[in-house]
């Protein structure tokens, strides 16, 4: 996870503020945060890096980086912040470095200088010394051998014993328990991993590109495989798939491999498993390909496609051709060999046709996907959108209108109703579209157990007409919601219908208990009373609301929320 905040001029520590806290976590997490000010504990700090552990639901590592000027970011191992997310944790850390503000560059002096004096201890080390301090730290440090192992294999250029590392470190055997790799060891695995990804650019690096493609190869289909029974749930598999991936990539482009046989392994990538967790783009290759790669590459997709025109893989590398060689027709064939009833592959065959300078052809595709999609209630809303705001530009009101009126037969929405009223108030002709719209939905409501009694009342309130929304909601039922709605613009001239739904509405509230009954209890009570002062009855109204006092009156927080409303 990683939020940043940039801030003005100024030292790097200047980022850090109680406001830039506040801004990044939102006022939830910031006030989450101040209840863990006592769980900071192992605060370091060194230039730019402040660390420490959090104590959670678990232990959690927090990291802020003061960057200069003067902004800040942070990341935070709790599910929360491995979502992107900045949390309690980091406010909590920037709060309590805050409160020790005034040592700040005390402490990040006293890292610095503890750096130079192990660098210049290190520096003072004679070879023999230097040899047998790394051998202390390999014998006490398995992570550290393999590491250096593996680094030592690739100086000496051993693919054999590289490959065998690789694939010792993407193996989830000694992570898993059952054949599965859970939450809590994912994050482990997913660092071990990343090591293969390093072994391969140090390949790369050392002179040996042609080895390094073959192993980034083997290393995203070992991966691949692995990710079936890792849960991934931080996406941490995901980075290692994008890093192996960037390995790749710039280890061909210092081995320049066979244009025709790299065209053939990113078709056959792209199209297997693998390329879910890397994302590799074929065209971020295309000048290694060259033009007889592309080809191959084109002549690998076209046949692809042809044996299996509805696969996602399939349609996606044919499109992404076409679109790199700007041949719309291909792309346009491409995605009307899989058109979705729903009429969403129309509107992109549209959108693109646009983008081409190909209104008309748009417009009919935009069209073609209406009368295709045949139930209006499942049509994609968005080519509805998209085809009515086109006939508006075209001056074609009456058509928008046309099809706003089938769009509202089909769904009885409260949407499509107010789409329909815009369009046809453009076009002049409203009065006359809500007649027949209402009618449509009043005999809808009269149906047992119809559901258009609300909708009903819904577009009646949104024409401000009340009291028709009144009489259908008496008629044909409406909401809890939809009579407080009601109750709540009526009561100025009606106060004495408000009351009947405000009393209605209260008594099961009586019932019930928590804060969150109580509040709206309150509310109601209100405007209860509100209503009995309009109606010039407030005697009536503190005989309902002693009664009520005296028969809850061990419910403490409503009688402390009545008392602050001073009822």
């Amino acid at each position: 996870m990683t939020s940043k905040s940039g801030g003005g001029a100024g030292r790097a520590a200047d980022g850090l503020t109680e406001e830039n806290l506040r801004a990044l976590a939102g006022t939830r997490s910031f006030e989450r945060g101040l209840g863990y000010l006592d769980a900071v504990s192992g605060v370091e700090i060194d230039d730019a890096r402040i660390t420490a552990a959090v104590h959670g639901t678990e232990r959690y590592e927090v990291e802020l980086v003061l960057d200069d000027p003067g902004g800040l970011t942070g990341t935070c191992d709790c599910p929360y912040g491995l979502e992107g997310n900045f949390c309690k944790h980091l406010v909590a850390l920037g709060l309590t470095v805050l409160a020790r503000r005034e040592s700040l560059p005390r402490q990040r002096k006293a890292a610095r200088d503890r750096a130079q004096t192990l660098d210049a201890w290190l520096s003072g080390l004679s070879r023999e010394d230097l040899l047998a301090l790394v051998r202390d730290q390999i014998a006490g440090d398995r992570q550290l051998r393999r590491r250096l192992e593996l680094r030592a294999a690739s100086a000496r250029g051993d693919l054999a014993g590289i490959r065998a590392r690789v694939r010792e470190l993407l193996d989830i055997g000694p992570f898993a328990q059952y054949g599965y790799v859970e939450y809590a060891d994912a994050r482990a695995y997913a660092d071990q991993a990343g090591q293969a990804v390093a072994a391969i650019r140090e390949l790369t690096g050392s002179g040996r590109a042609a080895g390094a493609v073959v192993l980034a190869r083997e290393a995203m289909r070992l991966l691949a495989e692995a990710a079936e029974s890792v849960d991934d749930s931080d996406g941490g598999l995901g980075q290692i798939g994008a890093d192996l991936a960037d390995a790749h990539h710039a280890a061909c482009r210092a081995a320049r491999p066979d244009p025709e046989e790299l065209a053939h392994w990113l078709a056959d990538h792209m199209l297997g498993e693998a390329d879910g967790l890397t994302g590799i783009d074929p065209l971020d290759y295309r000048d290694m390909l060259g033009e007889r790669g592309m080809a191959a590459l084109r002549e690998h997709a076209v046949e692809a496609w042809q044996g299996n025109r509805t696969g996602w893989a399939e349609k996606y590398l044919m499109e992404r051709l076409a679109k790199a060689g700007g041949d719309v027709d291909a792309l346009i064939a491409v995605q009307a060999a899989d058109l979705a009833p729903s009429g969403h592959t129309h509107l992109v065959i549209a959108r693109e046709l646009e983008v081409a300078g190909r209104p008309g052809e748009a417009l009919s595709w935009a069209e073609r996907g209406i009368r295709e999609a045949g139930d209006l209630a499942a049509v994609d809303t968005a080519l509805v959108d998209h085809l009515c705001d086109r006939y508006a530009t075209a001056g074609r009101l009456l058509d928008a209108v046309a099809l706003r009126r089938d769009h509202f037969g089909a769904r009885r929405s409260p949407l499509a109703y107010r789409q329909l009223r815009t369009a046809a108030l453009a076009a002049d002709c409203w009065p006359a579209e809500r007649e027949e719209a209402l009618a449509l939905l009043r005999t809808a409501a009269r149906r047992p157990g119809s559901p258009e009694g609300p909708v009903l009342v819904d577009v009646l309130l949104s024409d401000e007409d009340l009291d028709a929304a009144w009489r259908a909601a008496t008629e044909t039922g409406a909401h809890d919601r939809q009579w407080l709605t009601l109750a709540d613009r009526v009561r100025p001239d009606r106060p004495a219908d408000a009351l009947g739904v405000y009393l209605r509405l209260a008594e099961p509230l009586t019932e019930q208990t928590g804060n969150a009954a109580y509040e709206q209890l309150v509310s109601l009570l209100l405007n209860i009373r509100d209503c009995h002062h309009r109606l010039g009855t407030p005697d009536e109204f503190t005989t309902y609301v002693t009664a009520l006092r005296t028969a809850h009156r061990r419910k403490r927080n409503l009688m402390r929320l009545m008392d602050e409303h001073g009822l």
